[in-house]
């Protein structure tokens, strides 16, 4: 009989195109895929490491596991076992550890599956890892997350990505283009791309992530390209104007900042200044005033004082932003940002925190308010509630209609008249009937 095999991952959309992947290279190799509260026979915990809180979810994962199959086999990967390899080998029950290059060859070392009295560990050194690895979730999601490009040369003061996933290398625009026309042929109607630093795709070589957008839009079938998160130094004015015009990308754009303060953005090494930024944004919504800007901010990090944190709020409060995602800074080792003086206090962290989360709210709910009247594209989702069913407009609302299970993985055009009392959209379908 075949093992089955279940499957956890934390963090980015990177992580989950994947363990997406190697999933289907485990059923490949005999292996059922099954549901993580099945009691499988293998458990595989895809890993983060971008704080402190991924770390510990992750021991809190492998209880979990154990807890439905006391005998199954434990492995590792990710981010956090590239870092943390002797660490995580300690915790009780984990039988294997792989770090950044060896979990693409996972069959190889579960072998028989049986329970290790001590856990193998099988991780080298990040510089040597160099190889590019192909992947793409399916099956898990209506979008699909498509992977052009891993690790990062940036290394900016706070971040461990480097580390743990090594330097910038990227897919070719050829085999990014066969994946794509792949994924569409198996029924996906949007494609999401993703990486470490998505649009440094191609550095090193003759390729760029204009290219490859200008190639993406023209794969038969793709109804939509979004764009998961990229660099506003590498947001050109070129991808803005082709975006614009474009029947493919949506209008959304997730560009993380930090900081809107030039003198932390400095000590982050964050390769902009706030003018850069606000010229990004500012270019964005001449050309698409419907378009969606999501916003990465790091609060707490060191030397960020009241007037300082003041200095990124004002300026986020006044940006035509949509929403952020709020990250509070934690202590990462290895990194220069961890051996600066100026330590924000953790309750003052807890309080910038929710200050910004209610700031989001706002920056969203406004955003949703501008849409209402106006029709949009919907991209109806798998996953339902009860009697309803979710979907995301082209520019990234969140919406919400009766379910039907003949709209799941349908665009249908929807008129947005009103948000209800969950801070959804509702509105009228065209083109279907009950």
């Amino acid at each position: 009989m075949s093992k089955t095999v279940a499957f956890y991952t934390l963090g980015c959309k990177l992580n989950f195109s994947e363990t997406s992947t190697i999933g289907r290279n485990l059923s490949e190799h005999g292996y059922q895929k099954v549901d993580f509260h099945a009691g499988a026979d293998v458990y595989v915990i895809n890993t983060c490491s971008v704080t402190d809180h991924a770390d510990k979810k992750c021991k809190k994962i492998v209880k979990e596991a154990l807890r439905h199959n006391p005998n199954a086999f434990v492995s590792i990967i990710g981010c956090y076992a590239q870092l943390k390899p002797q660490e995580i080998a300690k915790i009780e029950g984990v039988d294997l550890v792989l770090g950044a290059a060896e979990k693409f060859n996972i069959q190889e070392y579960i072998g028989n599956g049986k329970k290790k009295e001590i856990a193998e560990v099988k991780e080298g050194k990040i510089k040597e890892v160099l190889e590019y690895h192909s992947s793409y979730s399916m099956g898990d999601r209506t979008r699909t997350f498509l992977k052009v490009q891993d690790g990062c040369d940036y290394f900016c003061s706070f971040c461990t990505i480097p580390l743990a996933r090594g330097s910038s290398r990227s897919d070719t625009i050829a085999n990014v283009v066969k994946q794509a026309q792949e994924i569409v042929a198996q029924g996906s109607k949007e494609i999401v791309l993703t990486g470490v630093n998505t649009g440094d795709f191609g550095a090193g070589t003759q390729e760029n992530f204009f290219q490859l957008l200008q190639a993406l839009d023209k794969v038969n079938g793709l109804e939509r390209l979004r764009i998961s998160s990229i660099e506003p130094n590498l947001l050109t004015d070129e991808i803005i104007e082709f975006a614009a015009q474009s029947k493919t990308i949506v209008p959304h754009f997730h560009i993380p900042l930090q900081s809107g303060s030039d003198e932390l953005l400095k000590s982050m090494r964050r390769k902009y200044d706030t003018d850069l930024y606000t010229s990004r944004i500012q270019k964005i919504k001449s050309l698409m005033p419907h378009c969606c800007i999501g916003v990465d901010v790091i609060i707490g990090y060191p030397g960020e004082t009241d007037e300082l944190f003041l200095e990124t709020y004002n300026y986020l409060n006044e940006l035509p932003i949509s929403y952020l995602h709020v990250f509070t800074y934690s202590e990462r080792a290895n990194t220069t940002a961890n051996k600066l003086p100026g330590k924000v206090l953790l309750r003052k962290r807890n309080e910038r925190s929710k200050m910004l989360h209610i700031l989001s709210d706002k920056k969203r709910n406004h955003f949703y308010e501008e849409q209402i009247g106006k029709t949009f594209p919907v991209l109806w989702e798998a996953e339902n509630d009860a009697d309803t069913m979710y979907g995301f407009t082209s520019n990234y609302v969140k919406v919400k209609t009766a379910y039907e299970p003949s709209l799941v993985n349908e665009i249908m055009e929807m008129e947005l008249t009103h948000i209800d009392e969950d801070r959804l959209v509702k509105g009228k379908l065209f083109a279907f009937s009950a």
